[in-house]
């Protein structure tokens, strides 16, 4: 039977699982670490922004372990560690030595941690509302993390998720319920974020004192009317990293590579560009 999902692509070995992965185009790489929303996937997260990089890039978007179609296996435990040891077996799968990486939301805390634990693997970071650093977690993300299946609840979280309304369809909402109840994912899911869930935002926190280390070139991007991640952790990242630039979309929430697809694309395609 030939499978007919767009989120599963590849298929690839990284340590003792198997990552489900999309790559596509050809030169230097790009990294797409996707968010922590529930039924989230590489695809669910960058559908749009893929085919805009591909063009004069290779663009390789992993399940991370945990979320999507990456394989999960009896006594998974998932943490910053298991998550960077993903990220960096793909690379080496594949025979990549260096790319760049662009991570929203979790994966942007985890953007951080790849560029000051292996500085030599990441050439660029680019930051989309980004966690990585401690903050007192918002209404916003304690429900998006205590989230619990139904269309009802996963509708109510995609209007959190976006300043423009018009985006959170009934069609999406269904998409992601039915994404949300695919086996292992709720279990996988709940299991990573407990509560109190303040003790999962810390956990993704860089050291403050690690995050000045980061010497790549930085784009960080957030949306004005983000409601899950506060804005303010964008303006403690780019005083914090020296070679950093931050750009702010009005009329924006959380999932800015939706809602500004094309200029989130074509701002990225700048950045990496430059030499």
């Amino acid at each position: 039977m030939s499978n007919t999902k767009p989120e599963i692509s590849k298929s690839i070995k990284t340590g003792n699982f198997i990552t489900n992965y999309h790559d596509q185009g050809e030169g230097f790489p790009v990294l797409l670490i996707h968010g922590s929303g529930p039924g989230v996937s590489a695809w669910a997260n960058w559908r749009l922004i893929i085919p805009q990089l591909a063009p004069n890039r290779r663009v390789i978007a992993p399940d991370m372990a945990g979320f999507g179609y990456t394989e999960r296996q009896e006594g998974d435990q998932y943490n910053m560690d298991v998550w960077a040891k993903q990220a960096i077996d793909l690379l080496d799968a594949l025979g990549i030595d260096q790319t760049d990486v662009v991570g929203n939301s979790f994966g942007g805390a985890l953007a951080i941690a790849l560029a000051i634990q292996h500085p030599e693997r990441i050439r660029k970071v680019v930051l989309m509302g980004a966690m990585g650093v401690d903050f007192p977690i918002t209404k916003g993300l304690d429900s998006v993390w205590g989230y619990q299946p139904s269309v009802e609840n996963m509708r109510n979280m995609l209007n959190l998720f976006v300043d423009n309304k018009a985006i959170a369809t009934d069609d999406l909402a269904k998409m992601r319920y039915e994404a949300s109840i695919e086996p292992g994912f709720q279990e996988s899911f709940s299991a990573m974020f407990p509560e109190p869930r303040q003790t999962s935002v810390k956990a993704m926190a860089s050291l403050e004192d690690k995050i000045p280390t980061i010497k790549q070139p930085t784009l960080i991007v957030h949306g004005r009317e983000d409601q899950v991640i506060p804005i303010e952790n964008s303006y403690k990242l780019i005083n914090l990293i020296d070679n950093a630039q931050l750009h702010i979309f009005g009329h924006c929430g959380h999932w800015t590579q939706i809602e500004k697809a094309n200029q989130f694309a074509q701002l990225v395609n700048n950045f990496l560009d430059e030499k």
